[in-house]
């Protein structure tokens, strides 16, 4: 049964060079209606797949600081009367710096956001340029302490490395302007190149000069080593928090939970079943007036499914995956069901095993993909 909530508001004042999520210009769009339509959607999903009660809640785009602020305040409304309960403990709003007022952050504060996720990417304005990014540092600086004089001090940054003309010195330099803003959490991720972006055009075209993967790398290892020393702990492969502010949504997903997802291209797994909400808005709109709901794919996700989702998911945290856990939910041990992709992967140095837990080792860390793989290859 679900205790997590993603919700997706699709519109963008700007489109970033990289993204390849689900998103339109936000100009002209039928921003109203598509919230009404949301609301429905939260209402029949309840209704069909109830819940006993909502712990987190993570709204993304998209850019949901994109709504003004008699949207932002109509949205958060319906989601306090659909998901809203006693046990809530982390309600996060993804923010853009140029487009997060005061007034903003306390709507949000008001309907129960407590946690802030906020793109920022980089320091520096040539590589904020290059990325398609309208915000500059100073609107970084107010929006963190507008943030904090609201009541919202638990939040996080982006960060991302491996972009176009970004050197080992300039995301140091970004680390430490980071660092300097006192904020208890960072997600920092390295560049992909995604289908349908202005960087896959000019990726193709040979006109995106990236970092070789050994700069790539050695930028992960400083951003591990600079964590470490400032006091935040790698929890993820591409997570560090200070103790106690670790994501408690995104800790669903890599516990293999299930989740509610509403909204234009959301996913969600519910009643072990995984879908997929039409993108297009007339088309996620035209289905909820037809049916209740907008689902175009449906997938059952059979028993070996699952498993195996719990090893490819779980192992991304660096506590590793338990045998007494997976025993719990399957009835199996792990390390009779995968014997031989652990063996081999223990045997390459790539997973370590401590009492009854596998993880990732440090080698294994860089070469995450490899090590997922192994368990997404037998026969479902």
């Amino acid at each position: 049964m679900p205790e997590a909530v993603y919700l997706h508001i699709p519109f963008c004042v700007n489109i970033c060079h990289y993204c390849d999520f689900n998103k339109v210009f936000l100009q002209g769009q039928p921003v109203a209606r598509y919230l009404e339509f949301m609301e429905m959607e939260m209402k029949n999903t309840v209704k069909k797949y109830p819940y006993d009660f909502i712990e987190t809640i993570f709204v993304g785009g998209g850019t949901p600081t994109a709504l003004d602020e008699k949207q932002l305040e109509y949205f958060l409304q319906s989601v306090k009367n659909h998901f809203i309960t006693s046990k809530l403990a982390e309600f996060t709003v993804e923010a853009n710096p140029e487009q997060t007022t005061k007034k903003k952050l306390e709507i949000m504060k008001k309907y129960g956001v407590n946690r802030l996720s906020i793109g920022v990417q980089a320091f520096q304005t040539s590589l904020l340029k290059e990325l398609g990014r309208t915000h500059q540092q100073e609107d970084v600086f107010a929006t963190i302490k507008n943030a904090k004089e609201t009541g919202i001090e638990n939040i996080s940054l982006d960060i991302m490395f491996g972009l176009p003309n970004q050197t080992v010195d300039m995301l140091n330099e970004t680390l430490d302007i980071a660092f300097s803003l006192q904020i208890p959490h960072f997600s920092a991720y390295s560049l992909q190149i995604e289908k349908k972006t202005v960087f896959y055009n000019r990726f193709r075209n040979g006109n995106l000069p990236l970092p070789t993967e050994e700069q790539e790398a050695e930028m992960y290892k400083l951003l591990i080593h600079k964590m470490q020393q400032n006091g935040y702990h790698q929890y993820e492969i591409s997570n560090f928090a200070r103790p106690g502010y670790e994501s408690k949504h995104n800790l669903q997903y890599w516990n293999n939970n299930e989740y509610y997802g509403i909204g234009a291209g959301a996913h969600s797994y519910v009643e072990g079943e995984r879908k997929v909400n039409a993108g297009p808005l007339k088309k996620y709109m035209a289905l909820i007036e037809e049916t209740g709901f907008p689902y175009i794919e449906s997938h059952k996700v059979s028993f070996q499914e699952k498993m195996e989702e719990e090893l490819f998911m779980g192992l991304r945290k660096i506590a590793g995956v338990s045998d007494s856990t997976f025993k719990r939910r399957y009835g199996k041990s792990m390390f009779e069901i995968f014997k031989q992709p652990i063996h081999s992967l223990m045997q390459r140095g790539l997973l370590k095993k401590e009492g009854d837990t596998i993880a990732l080792t440090k080698k294994g860390v860089f070469l995450g993909n490899e090590v997922f793989q192994e368990f997404i290859t037998l026969e479902s």
